[in-house]
């Protein structure tokens, strides 16, 4: 069984095989303005249900991306050196000097005397529209393969032939899924994440067992929050409401 925690924004804390994993670490308190690049800005709206010292040892930690503080703040760099291992982007393990770097589709192995191996994959993102990847910068999904199936946790992106490529490849179980239909005023109506109807469609050609939405609030750069999602969903087909699963943040979920 895999127990899946959601912490706030992009942060989970998930418990399978033995393994204690940890995805885009933030935990600073509200209130503050993050700078994302070229002139683009945002301000946390709500603070994490859990802290560092709430969460035990970890095994390692999964980081999409590193350059935006939504993903990984201070409070989440000032972690990442007490955890043994930690798997993130090529550029990311550049910049941070540590960790596993990955491209779209390479692997790396988690091993563990007391666990059986876990096999991670990396899997393509695009974190806006075409051609913005200068702009945004390097982001990666994971493809956890798991004794009980693949959990994939898709990172910050929007609908294009890499989601397209996970389709294709994976046997999907359970999907986390980053969500938010984050927008900024400087780009208009360019988006940067999916939006409700995206996730409904990938789900609809996925077919995972469970769909988990995160990082779909929290965040001034967020337009479409849980209340969006769900109205989308409302019209869903059945199979496809029936497998998204909304956790209570702090909660350990069994999915």
């Amino acid at each position: 069984m895999t127990t899946v925690t959601h912490i706030g924004g992009p942060t989970t804390l998930i418990e399978v095989d033995g393994w204690r994993l940890l995805t885009d670490p933030t935990f600073d308190p509200p209130g503050e303005r993050y700078a994302f690049g070229w002139g683009i800005s945002s301000v946390k709206l709500a603070g994490p249900a859990l802290s560092p010292a709430d969460l035990g040892p970890l095994d390692a930690v999964l980081l999409t991306h590193d350059h935006h503080g939504d993903n990984l703040d201070a409070a989440g760099r000032a972690l990442l050196p007490t955890v043994p291992r930690l798997v993130t982007t090529v550029a990311g393990a550049r910049r941070l000097r540590t960790g596993t770097g990955l491209a779209p589709w390479s692997e790396t192995t988690l091993e563990s005397p007391d666990k059986p191996p876990l096999r991670v994959t990396a899997t393509p993102c695009r974190h806006g529209p075409p051609l913005s990847r200068p702009i945004v910068g390097e982001v990666t999904g994971f493809a956890l393969h798991t004794t009980t199936g693949i959990l994939w946790i898709s990172g910050d992106t929007v609908p294009f032939a890499g989601t397209q490529e996970v389709i294709d490849r994976l046997e999907v179980d359970i999907a986390v899924l980053h969500l938010g239909s984050v927008r900024f005023p400087l780009t208009g109506p360019l988006r940067y994440t999916m939006t409700g109807t995206e996730a409904v469609a990938l789900c609809g050609a996925l077919k995972p067992r469970v769909a988990i939405p995160v990082h779909y609030e929290g965040w001034a750069h967020f337009h479409e929050g849980r209340a969006g999602v769900e109205s989308t969903l409302f019209t869903a087909p059945a199979d496809i409401q029936n497998r998204f699963r909304w956790l209570t943040p702090g909660e350990p979920t069994r999915v």
